[in-house]
């Protein structure tokens, strides 16, 4: 049965572009989201998150009429649930905005619905929202009472995207659904089929939502070895860069590079979900996110130790956002580092973000400044490297050989 319409719940950086691709194939897409400012920007055709292509894409499905965002639900034959789980006080995941999300469709599903949780969620939590909408609305049944029989079919499918290259891997990565029942998994992949060329893989919503925390626990880990690494060497006075390059060249061996830290919505928060979840046995999971929480106080060290050298230190911080060329602070180690940095009072704070407009007010207000890579090269003796920009790899030596560097990326392990 083909969908005639599709409505997504929240509209950032998954989901506006998950519901811009299904709006370019032609499916009536109404988007919901809590902010009027974005609602009223995707109406206009614009987009409010930084992501290569979206705007284009974004301006043609509205022109078109196939794309429209509202502040309240309505019906449609297929809901997707795409809003943050962060975690509360304790690494505990928050499911607050998956339950307001369930309490916004209720009202407005039919029997025939299908509903998909596409948050990185911890295990358990497709069954929560089914339950949550079964108490919602009593009338209609939900899978973990009438199985396959059931009104409305719920599935979970995690989305598994790289900022900045969105648009490309909504389309070209296989996909894991999973389904209360095997027809939810059927009911889901009809409609992943209608914009998905990867594979459609299916499997039950326990083992989907394991599958994502999995994916991004493996990486954390692996990241946390790189850190780990990172600090070793400077104690011994060994170039990491170099030392990881030489490594790499063993054909079973693949170290990631080090950073400042690990940031954004997933990495840095979904191994704890997995540790909430199996607290005795997730040991791993639980030391590498705590090497990676912690690098970030390492490079705030490194850096007041540059400070030390200067009478009036004037510190550029190189980068804000998660990872290198998008718009994204979430979870930012760069960001919490600029801010404790402002916080600690050893000098005048720069910072360079070449894909925002103006600083989060918890930076402002600390009187950090938003400057261009110009100014902070001719007011800064002090330069961190906190992000990988691509404006920033255009430096050369003579533009740091008068400052103290603290690069946490390699950028100058070349000079």
């Amino acid at each position: 049965m083909a969908f005639g319409k599709v409505s997504v719940i929240g509209l950032g950086y998954i989901g506006l572009p998950t519901a811009a691709v299904i709006a370019s194939r032609g499916i009536e897409v109404v988007g919901v989201d809590v902010s009027k400012k974005a609602v009223d920007t995707i109406n206009q055709g614009k987009v409010h998150i930084v992501e290569p292509d979206l705007d284009m894409v974004v301006q043609a499905a509205v022109t078109l009429g196939k794309l429209r965002a509202t502040l309240k639900a309505e019906k449609a034959e297929a809901f997707m649930i795409a809003v943050p789980t962060p975690f509360k006080e304790g690494k505990q995941p928050d499911l607050s905005f998956i339950k307001s999300s369930a309490e916004a469709i209720a009202p407005v599903l039919e029997k025939g619905n299908l509903v998909i949780l596409e948050s990185t969620s911890p295990v358990g939590a497709t069954e929560q929202l089914a339950t949550w909408l079964q108490e919602l609305r009593p009338d209609l049944s939900f899978p973990q009472h009438a199985g396959e029989d059931a009104d409305i079919q719920v599935a979970h499918c995690p989305e598994r995207v790289l900022p900045g290259r969105v648009l490309e891997e909504l389309v070209s990565n296989d996909r894991i659904i999973g389904g209360m029942t095997a027809k939810c998994s059927e009911r889901a992949t009809e409609l992943y089929k209608t914009f998905v060329r990867g594979d459609c893989i299916t499997t039950n919503s326990r083992t989907a939502e394991m599958a994502k925390l999995t994916e991004n626990s493996f990486r954390d880990v692996n990241i946390a070895f790189a850190n780990e690494l990172s600090i070793i060497c400077d104690k011994l006075k060994v170039n990491v860069w170099e030392l990881t390059s030489l490594a790499n060249r063993h054909p079973r061996v693949n170290i990631l590079s080090p950073g400042p830290g690990v940031g954004g919505h997933c990495i840095a928060v979904d191994p704890w979900f997995i540790v909430d979840s199996a607290p005795e046995q997730a040991r791993i999971i639980r030391t590498a996110r705590e090497i990676n929480d912690g690098k970030p106080l390492y490079v705030i060290e490194q850096v007041k130790k540059a400070a030390d050298q200067f009478k009036r230190p004037v510190i550029a911080c190189l980068g804000l956002a998660f990872k290198a060329d998008i718009d994204d602070l979430r979870e930012s180690p760069a960001l919490d580092i600029t801010l404790q940095l402002a916080k600690s009072n050893i000098g005048k704070i720069l910072a360079v973000e070449p894909n925002i407009k103006e600083l989060p007010e918890k930076l402002s207000s600390q009187n950090v400044e938003l400057v261009s890579l110009q100014d902070a090269l001719e007011q800064a003796n002090v330069l961190v490297v906190l992000v990988d920009h691509k404006p920033f790899k255009s430096l050369t030596s003579a533009d740091i050989n008068t400052k103290v560097v603290v690069d946490t990326r390699g950028l100058f392990s070349r000079f």
